[in-house]
Parts: C-alpha cells; structure tokens; sequence
C-alpha cells in the first residue's frame, strides 16, 4: 500500500516509520501523501488508541523537508504549497489536533521539517544519538511548516530565537534541558520505552485522552478564562460517558478498568 512509509498495528498502538534512508527520511510530495493517507487510516480505525511517528534506520528521524523540491520553487509557489494540504503548516496541524495521542521517537537527526513534525506530536522521546535544529538560516531561508511558533512555545521566545538566528545543532541532552523533548533514553531502549508509553496511553478512555489532548492545545493558544470554560465543559462531557462510569467502577471494584470511548 506505501512505499515511502512502514504502518505497523499492534495492541492499540499504530506505528508510522518514515522509510526513506537513502534520503535522510526528507519529507518529498510522496511520502506526505502517504503520511496523510496513513493518519486517515489510523483515525478510522477504532482498534487503534495511540500512535508513533519515527524514521527508518538509526541515524535519522526526518531530516526535513526535499530541499532539492524547494530550490526549484519561486515566491508563488511556495505560498500555495505552504496552504495546501501537503504543506508543512496544514499537515503538521493534522498531527497536532489529531483525535488520538501522538508519540514521536526521535532517532538521530531531527532538523528543519522534521523537528517542526516532532514539535507537531503531543510527545517526544529521543535516543541519545539525536540531534536537533532549524538550520533554515543556512539556506537563506527560515522555518515555515510551525517551527517559529510551536518552537517559543515548548522553550521560550529567546531559545527558539536563539536556534533559529544561528541554525545551531543541539544534542539531545540540550534538547531535554530546555524542554524541546520530554525524554532522553538510550538508542537500543528507544523502541522499549516509547512502546511502554504508548500502551500506558493505550489502555486510558480515549475520550478522555482526546479532551486531554484539545484542552491543553488551547491552553498554549487562549486565554485563562477561555481554556477554564473549556475544561469544566470537557469534565462534564466525560462524567456523562461510560468510560467514566467503568473507570469508578473498576476503582470501587479493585480491577483494571476497560475503557471503549463512550
């Protein structure tokens, strides 16, 4: 069904790999098709409850976007690509309010397009070979699919200027410092811990993960005022779910709760 990505489902977790390692996993016109096609599948299907975007190999995650794509695209062309569906902005937005939790498992390089992807994701967790970076400035260029917004965002206005003037390369220990990513682990634990994060989420009310998900999303874009009204209507929408019904259950009743997104 794709040849530029690897979809993998198992246990409630859907498992996306960028499979393009001859080209650093770079995000061409195909493979964000694919990329598209594959959360419209994910999103469908109610057996999956998370989802893990990585790269191929262990050297890259995403490098970025097909430079050799946009070395041939003028003023024009580049507006219309930017608000298509298989621009960075509209795609990355996908990920963002995506319905089901986000996990990227960051394996090595994670510049450009590819660290504007991961800032995308709800959460990042990185092998310690990772590096990071908008090195956009290099090309006489700058970030434009989200990273001069989400990236003050996740580490504050004088950091993300501070990556974005020079186009710097930080490790991820850095990264972990400054709260570009939640966690660093090892490379051969990568899979281990991003895996036992995903089926800890796995097994939570999907309702009420994706109330979760939108209340905090607002919580970076509006007022107090306006995010409080929207979290007292969200708790009121999951204490008329089942989901809320069976996890009080299950507490009173010392079990495991089975959660079905109602």
């Amino acid at each position: 069904m794709f040849k530029n990505i690897i979809l993998e489902k198992k246990e409630g977790v859907a498992r996306i790999t960028i499979n393009r390692p001859e080209a650093r996993n770079a995000l061409d016109i195909e493979t964000r098709k694919e990329l598209l096609a594959a959360l419209d599948d994910v999103e469908r299907d109610e057996s999956v409850r998370v989802v893990v975007i990585t790269g191929a190999g262990e050297k890259t995650f995403v490098s970025g976007a097909d430079i050799k794509m946009l070395s041939e695209m003028d003023f024009r062309q580049i507006m219309e690509f930017s608000e298509s569906p298989l621009g960075g902005q509209t795609l990355y937005k996908r990920i963002e309010e995506f319905s089901k939790p986000v996990i990227a498992a960051i394996n090595g390089l994670c510049l450009g397009g590819g660290l504007e992807l991961a800032m995308a994701c709800d959460i990042r967790i990185a092998a310690e070979n990772a590096k990071f970076g908008q090195p956009e400035v290099n090309l006489g260029i700058m970030p434009g699919a989200g990273g001069t917004q989400r990236l003050p965002r996740l580490v504050g206005p004088g950091m993300a200027k501070l990556l974005c003037f020079t186009g710097d390369i930080i490790d991820a220990k850095e990264a972990e410092r400054i709260g570009l990513v939640e966690r660093v682990v090892p490379l051969e634990k990568l899979e281990e811990e991003t895996m036992k994060i995903a089926k800890t989420l796995a097994s939570k009310s999907p309702l009420t993960l994706r109330l979760i998900k939108r209340a905090i999303n607002m919580a970076m874009n509006t007022p107090l005022d306006a995010g409080l009204r929207f979290e007292s209507h969200a708790l009121g929408i999951c204490f008329a779910s089942e989901d809320k019904a069976e996890g009080m259950r299950a507490f009173l009743e010392k079990r495991k709760p089975e959660f079905r997104g109602r």
